[in-house]
């Protein structure tokens, strides 16, 4: 081990096996003078190894100043042979800094200690670390004025998910936020990170119209100042702006190239050969507003104007894609890229809701920067649902042919308080896919049918067959009828078997079933809007089995493509299902409008 002091120029050569990191701090206050001025070469000790004991140390024993400083410099001589590990390290400590500044034993000599302590460490890791960028480019500001410390909570994930991207996890990334959330900010963010780490290859940025642009251009700007608010000087100290072109919206940094480093338009514009993406292509609300969400036509050109357009500058086979934007349709450009990447594990698409499972915002922001509860609920009451759904849940669904709204349908909340005649339900079996098990179960009093509990579950299948017989057993089924399609009679013969085993007293059929789906939902929603009754949203939560059935139910479109069909179809096959038990039977008829 090779020990050398910046304040003595002593070159100790120690050779050792360092058992523990006691061990090798005794050593090293005996061999230099200043321990904090040190680096540390290792030769027989596995980095990670000390990176480890120090930071057990720090978890455990008192706090001495010293220990926290020791971590640090071993992570950036980590850092010189493995930027991932010395990183990793770098955020523990950061958590450990951020613990011990709000513990309130901690004393206000230590706190500054830790304070300047973790502003060293997350300038280390930031131009590895976009959440350690986040937090340090915005260190001078107020915490008032601060865009991402008071949004973290809710954000992380999506920052996570930019990492990825960065990182070659993901080649693709779909953002979902309401209005006013915060995600273009955090874009923003992202293109100043990526540009000072990969400053001689070109971003391009596309959106729906010029001023937006220009918008996201300035702001740019805003963070690259030297004399402004932020701190990215610090983080990419070597880089520099070199032109800028406000006319067109382009920035170069480090040094002019024919295509720049960071550069923006608005779509359609007819520019391709003006304009390269070879880092990132990044797409913000390319949708303009509900005029556009309503036609299907111009929807339809969209697409045609993104593929053609924006895709089409993409050089080189490394450049990832961000898109960004509140949703408005199901024939978005958001929703067509989750149809054409369902089964790809390079493309992630996060969705965050205005209000969670407990009808509670969560964009709540301290400072009053977020949106409240009260704000969002009254949001709700003045909007139609479909654009509720739409805009702020990020559930957009056809507004034309809509099979099921849910103001037609039938709710209570409570079951009658006499027996039921009978208990049924019926079984559509998970194929395979992103394709779900649906198993509505019924409570029949003579002709309603009341919906009381369910399973809608896409998991593992053992997870899932072993739910539906749990279902079975405790609402006491008499009776369920399963799909015997693809693998639909060997899971009723599974499911059978282990209802016995229960002592369930279900009785299960199958039936094998040839008519077209579209159809067959279409003739049999009328019976179940006549005859079923759901519970009142109040009764049950979004995420819940019950709350995916109810969203499924009323997505159901007879316009385009439906990302989910299971529950519509399990309630047409649930539809005859009972009316064959009762002897009724279904008639087609012409349409008479």
């Amino acid at each position: 081990m090779v020990f050398e002091t910046k304040r003595t120029g002593l070159n100790i050569s120690i050779k050792m096996k360092i058992d523990d990191y006691k061990n090798w701090r005794m050593i090293a206050i005996e061999g230099l003078s200043s321990t904090s001025h040190a680096l540390f070469f290792l030769q027989e000790v596995k980095m990670e190894q000390l990176l480890s004991k120090i930071l057990e140390k720090i978890k455990k024993d008192a706090y001495l100043f010293r220990t926290w400083e020791d971590l640090l410099y071993m992570c950036k001589e980590a850092m010189k042979t493995d930027i991932s590990l010395g990183v990793r390290y770098l955020k523990l400590l950061s958590v450990e800094c951020e613990r011990g500044i709000s513990d309130p034993l901690t004393s206000e000599q230590e706190v500054k200690e830790l304070y300047g302590l973790h502003k060293r460490v997350l300038l280390a890791a930031a131009p590895y670390d976009f959440d350690s960028y986040l937090l340090y480019v915005e260190w001078n500001r107020e915490p008032k004025k601060k865009f991402y410390p008071p949004r973290r909570k809710v954000l992380k994930q999506v920052v996570d998910a930019l990492q990825e991207l960065a990182d070659d996890k993901l080649d693709l990334l779909a953002v979902s936020l309401p209005p006013g959330s915060g995600k273009t900010t955090l874009a923003i963010f992202y293109l100043t990170w990526l540009g000072g780490k990969i400053p001689n290859e070109p971003m391009l940025t596309g959106s729906h119209s010029n001023s937006f642009v220009r918008g996201v251009y300035d702001e740019c700007l805003r963070i690259f100042d030297a004399n402004g608010d932020y701190l990215w000087h610090d983080v990419f100290s070597d880089i520099q702006v070199s032109n800028t072109n406000a006319k067109d919206c382009r920035i170069d940094l480090d040094k002019r190239q024919r295509f720049e480093t960071l550069e923006f338009t608005s779509i359609g514009t007819g520019n391709a050969g003006l304009y390269r993406a070879a880092t990132l292509l990044y797409c913000d609300d390319l949708v303009s507003g509900i005029e556009v969400a309503l036609s299907k036509e111009r929807l339809d050109k969209l697409w045609e104007t993104y593929t053609t357009d924006l895709r089409q500058r993409k050089i080189g086979d490394h450049c990832k894609e961000l898109h960004i934007a509140t949703r408005w349709s199901v024939h978005d450009v958001i929703g067509r890229l989750e149809r054409e990447y369902v089964d790809s594990d390079k493309a992630k698409f996060i969705v965050v809701p205005a209000m969670d499972e407990n009808d509670e915002s969560n964009f709540d922001y301290a400072y009053g920067v977020g949106f409240s509860t009260h704000f969002y609920r009254e949001q709700r009451n003045i909007m139609d649902d479909v654009s509720w759904r739409a805009l702020y849940m990020n559930e957009p669904i056809e507004r034309e042919g809509l099979v099921y709204s849910q103001d037609e349908l039938r709710r209570y909340f409570e079951l009658p308080k006499e027996d039921p005649d009978a208990i049924i339900g019926i079984c559509d079996t998970k194929d395979k896919g992103a394709d779900y098990a649906f198993l509505p179960v019924a409570y029949v009093y003579g002709q309603d049918y009341y919906i009381d509990d369910c399973v809608c579950d896409n998991g593992l299948p053992n997870v899932v067959d072993a739910r539906l017989t749990e279902i079975l057993v405790r609402d006491k089924v008499k009776s369920c009828r399963f799909e015997s399609n693809s693998a639909g009679r060997r899971v009723a013969e599974k499911i059978q078997e282990e209802v016995r085993k229960k002592n369930g007293i279900t009785h299960i059929t199958t039936k094998f079933t040839t008519a077209n789906k579209e159809t067959k939902i279409i003739v049999n929603s009328a019976w179940v809007k006549e005859h079923c009754l759901f519970k009142d949203a109040s009764l049950y939560q979004r995420k819940s089995d019950y709350g995916k059935m109810m969203d499924m139910l009323c997505s159901y479109t007879v316009a385009g493509k439906n990302k989910h069909d299971d529950v519509p179809d399990g309630m047409a096959m649930l539809a005859e299902y009972a009316q064959s038990l009762s002897g009724q039977k279904v008639e087609v008829f012409k349409r008479p409008w």
